[in-house]
């Protein structure tokens, strides 16, 4: 990924930038759809696109510069290995519901992996932390950011997480993989320092065990799609449900943003499509509702994928948007 051009079409250096940003070319326990892997790229390629007046009348821009980093060679090719290894194990648990030996090995090493992407994205945030810098990813699938929240943890005694999503993602393990896209929010709970409040909008695809374990903690808040949607169809107005919403948030705030949290219509090619969701607008007011109430100390974006026949820009297009909507909600 050549930094010559960067996002958004300017040329910013890591010594003069205020958010540093690590790519994460990762997808390997993706179980539906793939690309997401090739986010990163999306989005930088579609970012010039976007005309950064509209989004940024007072040039925060200019102050606090954005740097993309470079993507770990490394990194991306682990991804193309393991995920050849995951899709065996996946593709035999569809018709088969317990692992031969050798698939078990596999599965040993695709969750070594995973630890090993993790921690890479741990020690990459650690060392911009160290430099002063605030940090965000842009994955990759939704295990991407794990290394980061972790990070920031250690950072931040006491902090919250909006996490933004059509899945829960609290699942202890999924598939047999201990650091799947569909348990990242688990796996932040069980860090030394886990959130303090964590919650989550445009919900609208969950196991029975995820919701009871919502049901069960003091920590996790849950508005999902259909509730939301049923309070406007009866006449709640968005503000008023964003101000219900962020009234759970008491301390510095991480926002987890997966796309696939917005109607399908702004991110066709993402890995898990559900209908419904929030709408592109929807979400930008509530991220910046909420920076207005809290310090926002750092942020993923997630699952943006782009068009497999490299037809459209649409899914980096948008993606693009929602991120420089989430750098400007650090820098209010």
């Amino acid at each position: 990924m050549s930094q010559q051009i960067g996002l958004f079409g300017l040329n910013s250096q890591l010594n003069n930038s205020s958010l540093a940003i690590i790519p994460v070319p990762w997808e390997v326990t993706t179980s539906y759809g793939s690309g997401t892997s090739k986010g990163p790229q999306a989005i930088l390629q579609a970012s010039p696109q976007l005309d950064l007046y509209t989004y940024d009348p007072n040039e925060t821009i200019n102050a606090h510069p954005i740097f993309l980093c470079e993507e770990s060679i490394p990194l991306a090719e682990s991804n193309k290995i393991n995920k050849l290894k995951a899709q065996k194990i996946i593709h035999h648990l569809e018709s088969q519901p317990h692992l031969t030996a050798d698939l078990k090995q596999l599965l040993n090493e695709v969750n070594l992996a995973c630890e090993d992407m993790t921690l890479y994205v741990y020690k990459t945030a650690k060392d911009l932390i160290s430099k002063n810098k605030k940090v965000a990813v842009i994955g990759g699938d939704h295990s991407s950011p794990l290394g980061l929240i972790k990070a920031l943890s250690e950072k931040n005694n006491n902090y919250d997480v909006l996490h933004i999503d059509a899945h829960l993602d609290l699942r202890n393990t999924y598939q047999g993989f201990k650091q799947s896209h569909a348990s990242i929010m688990y796996n932040a709970l069980q860090l030394n320092n886990p959130p303090q409040n964590l919650v989550s909008v445009g919900i609208r695809d969950f196991c029975k065990e995820e919701m009871s374990l919502v049901k069960e903690s003091k920590t996790l808040t849950t508005f999902t799609d259909q509730e939301i949607q049923s309070d406007l169809f009866s006449g709640l107005s968005w503000l008023d449900k964003t101000n219900e919403i962020i009234s759970n948030f008491k301390n510095p705030t991480y926002i987890s943003f997966d796309i696939d949290g917005l109607d399908p219509k702004y991110c066709p090619n993402t890995g898990t499509p559900v209908p419904g969701g929030l709408s592109f607008n929807q979400a930008s007011f509530l991220v910046k509702k909420l920076s207005q109430k809290v310090n926002i100390i750092g942020f993923d974006l997630c699952e943006v994928s782009p068009s497999q026949d490299s037809s459209s820009e649409w899914d980096g297009n948008v993606g693009s948007r929602v991120l420089f909507t989430l750098y400007k909600s650090m820098f209010n």
